[in-house]
């Protein structure tokens, strides 16, 4: 597809995404795999985070080991679903900020319309990770992305579960400079902007509204 999209192929990755797909896995059971799913991709979307040594002493010897070094760390949730993957996420990385973006798809033109934007004043000075959990059209993505950047964010990498070819190539034509980490690639968006074969709508199936 393109550069910027990195896919988690791991097998405890893709069997927990095998039992979020079921339409019998209850809520309880579907916000807990995405929960542990998320923590992988985190680890994932951080493997190249720069790392400067210092001096330590250990119980026997003193050494030099490293230590991440470089710009802070920032999660930003597109609500609601996205809150999905953030706790996983600050399971890994507890001392990330947090920012939350507000958006919802217009069910005619299924473009994003924002209604919530709040992220840490330094946003300029850290590397942003958004997550939420489908990449299906892009616009929201999209969306946020751009309102990131307008607030100051640079360096932006975004975490999903799955991803739409044409929201993988969406994102990429609007955001190049943009790394997607997703836990699949999946066939097409139907023709109601939703991901096939997927699992149904992640906010609906995570917080258990339909």
């Amino acid at each position: 597809m393109n550069n910027n999209l990195r896919l988690i192929d791991h097998p405890l990755v893709q069997h927990k995404l095998t039992l979020m797909r079921m339409n019998e896995t209850p809520t309880d059971h579907f916000r807990r795999l995405l929960r542990e799913i998320s923590q992988v991709l985190a680890y994932e979307a951080t493997r190249d985070l720069p790392t400067e040594m210092i001096r330590i002493t250990t119980p026997l010897v003193e050494m030099s080991s490293p230590v991440i070094s470089g710009k802070k760390l920032c999660v930003v949730s597109i609500l609601r679903a996205g809150n999905g993957m953030l706790d996983g996420v600050l399971d890994f990385l507890p001392a990330a900020r947090v920012g939350h973006i507000g958006l919802y798809r217009d069910p005619q033109t299924l473009e994003a319309i924002e209604y919530y934007f709040k992220v840490p004043e330094d946003i300029a000075e850290r590397l942003v990770m958004v997550v939420d959990p489908m990449l299906a059209t892009g616009h929201s993505a999209i969306s946020a992305i751009s309102r990131l950047k307008a607030a100051g964010a640079q360096a932006i990498k975004f975490v999903c579960l799955l991803a739409a070819p044409e929201g993988v190539a969406a994102l990429h034509s609007e955001h190049p400079d943009v790394e997607i980490i997703s836990a699949s690639l999946e066939e097409k968006l139907n023709d109601h902007g939703y991901i096939l074969p997927g699992l149904g709508d992640a906010g609906d199936r995570m917080f258990g509204t339909k």
